[in-house]
């Protein structure tokens, strides 16, 4: 791990460490003591179906594309991918590209088709998450009573969103777009480093045509679209129940179109490339914005620690975990990431 990313994560936590100072460990652990074990297995229990959810969706890009790999053999793949997106200050993007380089190398599979089924992967989730967003913006104006400045952020953050989304689709699938995209890339790489040549430009053209054809394959199978959107509209109802369970084991019935709210927009700021996977700011504007709901923070407080620790934490164990099982190639490729 590069000391870069090693500071990052401690200045996350230290973060953190002064929230709980400030609201008070004691209240903070009282709230835990008193929780539901059996709430917070069944927290667990979500989790581990929304790896399994996860898994099917990525299989749903892969079978379009043919590439032969078993289900059992992708969970391992998207855990190392997850991890590596917590771990990292890359906006939860640094694990697809290892992803897709460890489907490529696994299945023998051209890598730009590997990379264009974790892309699929990835838009598929933005369906959901930008209609949650539109939600989530009228419920934080109506009952958490945000500062106006925040509210005209998230909606500054959801028009950039839609905006990254919609051009980076249509430079997915229209050749000629993508072409002018990729060639004005090249030049300021040119410009940048002496070491660009004809051969890497025409290779870097190649495999984004190969992208594209990729794509287009994949947007023109309709299991992709009606499978998999629905299956990602269920996904986010998960992890929003998640959260839900977790404040139920803290015997706290806060209303669900709350946490939902805040976990859309804690999501939105995990997205900023700032700190590994958002640690510390997720944390942080979670318990901000449940007190500003009326939760009160020791039990704010409790309840994101707890959700972070099956969501993060046990995410990241995990991905480390199985890393190993793909070789040394794939943990030299982690390491280069972190």
């Amino acid at each position: 791990m590069k000391h870069k990313t090693l500071l990052l994560m401690l200045a996350g936590i230290g973060v953190l460490g002064l929230m709980v100072l400030f609201i008070g460990p004691e209240q903070i652990e009282s709230a835990i003591q008193q929780s539901n074990p059996w709430y917070l297995a069944l927290a667990v229990v979500i989790q581990l179906a929304i790896y399994g959810l996860w898994t099917e969706r990525w299989s749903i890009t892969t079978s379009a594309l043919n590439i032969p790999i078993k289900r059992r053999h992708l969970l391992p793949m998207l855990l190392v991918g997850l991890a590596i997106n917590n771990l990292t200050p890359s906006g939860r993007g640094g694990g697809e590209p290892v992803r897709a380089y460890i489907l490529g190398k696994y299945t023998n599979s051209p890598t730009e088709n590997a990379f264009a089924t974790v892309i699929a992967d990835r838009g598929l989730d933005t369906f959901p998450f930008i209609t949650l967003a539109i939600i989530t913006i009228i419920t934080a104006v109506l009952y958490i009573n945000l500062p106006q400045w925040m509210v005209i952020t998230l909606i500054v953050c959801l028009i950039v969103l839609i905006i990254a989304f919609g051009l980076a689709l249509y430079m997915s699938i229209n050749r000629e777009f993508g072409d002018r995209v990729i060639r004005w890339f090249l030049r300021i790489l040119k410009r940048i480093s002496s070491k660009m040549h004809s051969k890497v430009e025409q290779r870097a053209i190649n495999a984004v045509e190969g992208f594209q054809d990729s794509m287009k394959v994949m947007i023109t199978d309709r299991k992709v679209l009606l499978y998999g959107i629905p299956l990602s509209f269920l996904i986010w109802g998960l992890e929003i129940m998640r959260v839900y369970v977790v404040f139920i084991a803290l015997n706290i019935n806060a209303p669900l179109e709350i946490i939902a709210a805040v976990f859309v927009i804690s999501t939105l700021i995990g997205m900023i490339p700032l700190l590994p996977g958002g640690l510390g700011a997720v944390d942080g504007m979670m318990i901000l914005l449940y007190s500003y709901a009326g939760i009160p923070p020791s039990v704010s407080a409790a309840a994101t620690l707890v959700e972070r620790l099956i969501s993060f934490w046990m995410t990241s164990i995990l991905g480390v975990a199985v890393l190993p099982y793909f070789g040394a190639d794939a943990v030299e490729k982690m390491s280069q990431k972190l």
